[in-house]
């Protein structure tokens, strides 16, 4: 049996050794990051390029960044931006997605397949109809405008993805709930969305980092300063004439922990969900 196990971890070795390539490669820009906010300023532009901090660890960027400026409402308006879209999308998704796996309507895969293809038009090329449409809504310069479009754009790629998850949950098991008294929303609720819980999680960490990262709308729809999420902010450091690297690189490492916190949580859902809703659909 040791032999077996010998065998079969050297011919996974192979692969092993070119998922930790590819994870260091892009591991990198985030390591440069790190290390770039921990060096003193007199040590971001000398030659040759110091890869890490020589005279001790820099971490006066990191208070900084929370004293100097807003960064720390550019972090509570994200939040609640990408909160409110997220809920919304995956709200919206699931009622969708149980419409398109249970309910036989002529068309309908038609239907499914024009949803997902809207998500081959280029985001630039919507910002000026969604421009005009929030002009119109009187919602420009507000975080309602900025809900309504990440939650418009998540949505096509959540329904198709949840809809292949549902559809690989027996119907079976609504029926019983519906023969045993339960209503067909309340068999939906209490027995298919509990197990379509990995499928929900994918769901929620794509929406959540879509909405977390977007730069182009936010810049387009928010002209007050205070409104301004952390794509934007992090703009903020870049002046004129030079740029605060130190507090630049800070921001963008505290920006990505949240993503990453969120993705090492429910990683095991978000492959679950995806495998399924790939398979299984």
């Amino acid at each position: 049996m040791a032999a077996v196990g010998l065998r079969r971890r050297t011919r996974q070795l192979p692969a092993m050794l070119a998922a930790f390539l590819v994870c260091f490669v892009f591991a990198i820009p985030f390591l440069w990051m790190i290390l770039t906010s921990l060096k003193l300023p007199s040590e971001l532009f000398t030659s040759p390029v110091q890869v890490f901090p020589r005279s001790g660890v820099y971490w006066e960027a990191y208070t900084r960044i929370w004293t100097a400026g807003q960064f720390g409402r550019y972090f509570w308006n994200s939040t609640l931006v990408a909160t409110v879209a997220t809920g919304a999308s995956v709200a919206l998704s699931v009622f969708a997605a149980i419409g398109f796996a249970r309910y036989k309507v002529r068309g309908g895969n038609y239907l499914l397949l024009g949803v997902l293809l809207s998500q081959l038009f280029p985001l630039v090329l919507l910002v000026p109809p969604f421009y005009a449409v929030m002009r119109e809504l009187r919602i420009l310069d507000t975080h309602l405008a900025l809900v309504i479009a990440y939650t418009s754009f998540s949505l096509p790629f959540s329904i198709w993805m949840l809809t292949g998850y549902f559809r690989s949950i027996p119907a079976e098991l609504e029926e019983s709930a519906m023969i045993d008294g339960a209503t067909r929303l309340g068999a939906q609720l209490r027995v298919i969305l509990p197990l379509a819980g990995p499928g929900i999680a994918a769901t929620v960490i794509y929406s959540f980092i879509l909405a977390w990262n977007e730069f182009l709308f936010a810049t387009t729809f928010i002209s007050s300063p205070e409104l301004r999420t952390l794509p934007i902010g992090l703009q903020s450091f870049i002046g004129q004439y030079s740029t605060d690297w130190n507090l630049l690189m800070a921001g963008a490492v505290v920006t990505t922990v949240p993503v990453i916190v969120l993705f090492v949580f429910l990683q095991r859902y978000l492959v679950a969900g995806l495998t399924a809703g790939a398979v299984k659909g």
